[in-house]
């Protein structure tokens, strides 16, 4: 909380305490004698308030030690609640304010123990007072840390993507060199885009839906460099704003399995691509030639489907539903994204 805010507040809640009779002092039915012997309650609150509040509460109560913090509110709020009844009773005498009658012991008794109980609840609303705003701070430092972390782990995971899509990239490319040279160079030539994307906006939590799209189609277009005319290869991109904000890279992974493992080289394949965005929510499916692999295919250990998901829960928190799996007829996988923008 702003300190300055916080110097208005007890100067507010102080002036309410100690000025609040002033209206019947105006009025004529408070003399300054009587309105000078009321303001010795509040002046006495607010020692006990401010030792609490500076000094017993963030010194003990805060540290854990609760018996000095009990033992010397006892001492005091029982030591100023006795001293200020007997005060009051001497200062009706030396202002000279009429007292209506002798009271009893009891009623003594009873006037001390009021007294001892509005002390105690001053120290008791300010360790209140104290410990909400220590637990506000330390919520605040909580989520700090936690927005540090989740960063920490975004890039880490952006780190992890790089050498993992470089490393299917470039395998991609030297298959390409040894049956159309030409094409291979084509395809060096979208790496190159490819990396200047991840070389800058990669680096930022969010980028513009507009350059994770182009980004995609560069990438579809080094893989379609590759392929037979007989694979069907599709993007639809259906999108109100593309200068909404979006987590880099989020959908690389998905795409590269699918060019990955769903083409076959002697079945008809397919790779089609859909990009919906309303302003409220990005869906993003991607469909695929269903082609499973062989037990004696060990390639790909689910990295990037591991990574998609953990990107995800990091940038998207509960804000997000990915339902993928094969068709009932066996031959179509579909990954399909939904995130609440």
């Amino acid at each position: 909380m702003n300190k300055r805010l916080v110097v208005l507040l007890h100067v507010a809640m102080w002036s309410i305490m100690f000025l609040g009779p002033v209206s019947f002092l105006r009025s004529g039915s408070m003399t300054m004698a009587q309105f000078l012997l009321f303001s010795v309650s509040p002046l006495f609150m607010m020692v006990v308030f401010y030792m609490n509040y500076l000094w017993l509460t963030p010194r003990c109560f805060v540290r854990g030690k609760h018996r000095y913090y009990l033992l010397w509110n006892v001492l005091m709020v029982v030591c100023l609640g006795v001293f200020l009844h007997y005060s009051m009773v001497i200062a009706h005498d030396v202002f000279d304010v009429p007292v209506p009658r002798r009271l009893t012991k009891l009623e003594t008794v009873s006037y001390i123990m009021h007294d001892i109980f509005t002390l105690a609840v001053s120290a008791a609303v300010a360790t209140g007072i104290v410990l909400a705003l220590r637990w506000q701070h330390n919520e605040e430092a909580r989520l700090a840390a936690e927005a540090a972390k989740t960063e920490a782990e975004l890039k880490n995971l952006r780190s992890q993507i790089n050498p993992h899509f470089l490393l299917n990239t470039l395998n991609n490319i030297y298959a390409l060199t040894a049956i159309d040279q030409t094409k291979a160079q084509e395809a060096i030539q979208q790496l190159s885009k490819l990396l200047r994307h991840m070389l800058y906006d990669n680096q930022e939590p969010y980028v513009a839906l507009q350059d994770e799209i182009q980004f995609l189609e560069n990438y579809v277009s080094l893989m379609k460099i590759r392929l037979s005319q007989d694979v069907d290869v599709t993007f639809v991109k259906n999108v109100r704003d593309p200068y909404q904000k979006v987590a880099p890279l989020l959908f690389i992974s998905l795409v590269e399995n699918a060019f990955k493992h769903g083409i076959s080289p002697t079945e008809h394949s397919f790779v089609h691509i859909t990009m919906l965005e309303d302003g409220a929510q990005l869906r993003v499916t991607i469909e695929n030639s269903y082609h499973p692999k062989t037990e004696l295919d060990r390639s790909g250990h689910g990295i990037g489907l591991n990574q998609v998901r953990q990107r995800l829960d990091l940038a998207y928190p509960s804000r997000y539903n990915w339902q993928k799996g094969v068709s009932e007829d066996g031959k179509t996988y579909t990954s399909q994204i939904t995130i609440i923008l």
